[in-house]
């Protein structure tokens, strides 16, 4: 899994970090998401693509 963001997509919403806080963070001064882990393991998988579908922007893509 590897894992890319659209900084200029991201309207801050949250929901992933809610969804894999140990995938995505979010800025303090605008709230754009923040990448923790590009590929993260086998058992942050699930969430990670929960937190993609989840984002209302589409700005988190997931390739496997």
């Amino acid at each position: 899994m590897k894992i890319t963001i659209d900084e200029d997509r991201c309207c801050g919403a949250g929901q992933c970090v809610l969804e894999a806080p140990d995938v995505f963070d979010q800025r303090a001064e605008d709230g754009v998401v923040v990448l923790l882990d590009a590929t993260p393991p086998a058992e942050l998988h699930e969430a990670s693509r929960s937190a993609e579908q989840l984002c209302p922007t589409a700005a988190i893509e997931i390739t496997e």
